[in-house]
């Protein structure tokens, strides 16, 4: 907002009512006369990971607010990363089609939500990619995702397939994404009544879904590898692979900058102040 001439200030909802009595439509209508924009983060811990929680709340705002309303991630997508994810995709392959994208779970001792996933699944199936959404059973996305991200691929040409098989899913990938995200089980009902403990044993279980070296070599020799930051080093992936000639993890964040502020210029740009 700072490189477009503008000015962005950060509220945490802790220092806001919200959750003591203060209504979301109320919170809306007054930033509506407090600025020309709003941007909404909340996921994982503030919402217990309830898979829904988060949506809900975005479109409460947008229901209420008569200015841009911005999904900054939620439980369930996270549009700008998308774009910027997308952006990274294109300035390495351009526009050839048919390129392997692999959306892999991969190990953490914590555990987060699906947003960026999602996200990614639905928008690189939509520009022609061959899509891979590889997991353990039981870390299933949102059906309603998977049937959508299936949609644009047939109609884009490119194809979407989910793999339980983390070698036959790396098979000649021309692109890696290796994210933890919660187990369907806890999304479902929540971190305080499945236990993160009990989550953090089917963690454990699949440990050996990490990007290494060893399973890069499974991959195109060019494949890149992306991240949405930050990784979870020693975990998720190496640090051999997260620093090693095929990651794009720094420029796909540069990227980041450059898609966020297309974002608020074409949602913000000509909006007038208002006056008395």
């Amino acid at each position: 907002m700072t490189y477009l001439g503008g000015h962005a200030q950060y509220i945490d909802a802790s220092t806001t009512r919200l959750g003591a009595g203060e209504a979301v439509r109320d919170v809306a209508k007054m930033y509506e006369l407090y600025g020309h924009g709003l941007g909404v983060r909340i996921l994982d811990e503030i919402i217990d990971y309830v898979y829904g929680r988060g949506i809900a709340v975005v479109r409460e705002y947008a229901k209420h607010a008569n200015i841009p309303v911005i999904n900054m991630a939620c439980c369930t997508y996270h549009p700008t990363q998308g774009l910027a994810d997308l952006m990274t995709l294109h300035d390495e392959f351009g526009p050839k089609k048919r390129k392997k994208y692999v959306i892999m779970w991969a190990y953490s001792r914590g555990f987060r939500g699906r947003c960026s996933v999602q996200e990614d699944a639905l928008i690189a199936s939509r520009f022609g990619y061959d899509v891979v959404l590889a997991h353990p059973e039981g870390f299933e996305i949102d059906e309603k995702i998977v049937a959508a991200s299936s949609e644009n691929a047939e109609a884009s040409g490119g194809t979407f397939t989910v793999s339980n098989d983390l070698k036959a899913a790396l098979e000649g990938a021309d692109a890696i994404f290796p994210r933890n995200w919660a187990s369907k089980s806890l999304l479902d009902v929540g971190a305080s009544r499945f236990g993160k403990e009990r989550e953090s044993e089917l963690h454990e279980k699949c440990r050996h879904w990490s990007l290494t070296e060893q399973a890069l070599e499974l991959a195109s020799r060019r494949a890149i590898v992306m991240h949405v930051l930050p990784v979870l080093r020693g975990e998720e992936a190496g640090d051999a692979v997260m620093d090693g000639s095929h990651s794009r993890i720094y420029p796909q964040a540069d990227n980041g900058l450059y898609t966020k502020m297309a974002v608020l210029a074409l949602t913000m740009a000509g909006k007038k102040r208002r006056s008395r």
